[in-house]
């Protein structure tokens, strides 16, 4: 069962006036033989909502295997509450509706690798040193451990110390991507978006501002989907018709469950799905097609696959060339998903 870990150091200097050593340890709990943080505890340091860290989780979702993150079962979230609270009255619902994930140390340092903003790397550090202090305590303080149990936690605690070294040395840089914030400080205006080899974020930003965007509607044109497809289009406003346009090929094509828990995730959130019936090849984003600031992109990729390798996206500035096509695809019969 979780069980908050109690240490105290008079000793330790803190890095970030913000942030208290001492809270953030009382934030540690061992959950399942690891030690964790609530993905809201971490939010608050990283300066982003829970919803928006986890949804950062999801969408590379390959870079969180269990040993990283997972979600607690409702007996463990309970435990959490009686450590904060002491007494926990379910009867009056005192809990989140929403089961929280939790991150190990591990989980902590991948998060740096997709929230790139320096409060989130820093916090990390900090963080990522105060879980070294508590498995260098455990470790002065468990002589009765066994011999191999003592030797594994050492190795762990020298581990953490190599990966907040390696963040330190590769912390990225506000002006590192000063040009590509610049591009979005007023809006999507320029007429190409260039998004490099390997760089996925500046990808998912892009798609998300474009997006966001739109006050009437969002129509993607694109045979091939993925669940990052849905999760950039949850950045758009409440209330926008979303239509997807596709016959999903690929092998690793958007499901149905996947959609589904999607829509739990964002119950307001709906999207009409429509075939394109072989009739597409290139990518394409309308944002309020049919009003007076209908917009069209041409995407060099699909965004399910944009950053991976170089891509362009293009506003078309021809708009009425391809209204007719536009308007006959929106006839097609729906798609189904499987």
């Amino acid at each position: 069962m979780p069980k908050r870990l109690e240490i105290i150091n008079k000793n330790e200097v803190s890095i970030l006036e913000q942030v208290d050593r001492e809270k953030v340890k009382s934030q540690i709990y061992e959950i399942r033989g690891l030690r964790v943080m609530l993905d809201s505890d971490i939010a608050a340091y990283f300066g982003v909502e829970t919803a928006a860290l986890n949804r950062a989780m999801k969408r590379n979702i390959k870079r969180f295997p269990p040993k990283f993150c997972f979600q607690i079962s409702r007996e463990e979230y309970h435990e959490i509450l009686r450590c904060q609270i002491g007494i926990l009255e379910l009867e009056q619902g005192k809990y989140s509706k929403y089961l929280p994930y939790v991150y190990t140390e591990h989980g902590l340092s991948m998060l740096t690798s997709v929230l790139h903003t320096d409060r989130a790397i820093e916090a990390s550090i900090l963080i990522m040193e105060v879980f070294v202090e508590v498995a260098h305590h455990i470790l002065q303080n468990t002589q009765l451990l066994p011999y191999e149990e003592l030797r594994l936690l050492q190795n762990r605690q020298e581990k953490l110390s190599d990966k907040i070294q390696d963040i330190e040395e590769n912390m990225v840089k506000k002006g590192e991507l000063s040009d590509f914030i610049k591009l979005f400080d007023t809006g999507i205006r320029n007429d190409e978006i260039l998004i490099l080899d390997g760089e996925p974020f500046k990808a998912d930003l892009a798609y998300q501002k474009i997006y966001g965007t739109a006050e009437k509607s969002v129509i993607v044109i694109d045979d091939y989907l993925g669940l990052k497809t849905l999760h950039h289009l949850a950045s758009a406003k409440s209330g926008i018709q979303i239509t997807i346009i596709s016959d999903n090929k690929g092998k690793n094509h958007l499901k149905l469950h996947e959609y589904n828990d999607f829509l739990k995730e964002y119950p307001d959130i709906k999207i009409k799905f429509i075939a394109s019936l072989g009739k597409i090849h290139d990518r394409y984003i309308a944002i309020d097609f049919g009003t007076n600031n209908e917009r069209l992109y041409h995407c060099g990729a699909s965004s399910k696959d944009a950053g991976s390798r170089i891509t362009t996206i293009t506003e078309i500035k021809g708009l009425a060339d391809y209204k007719n096509t536009l308007g006959s695809l929106l006839l097609n019969r729906e798609l189904k998903l499987n």
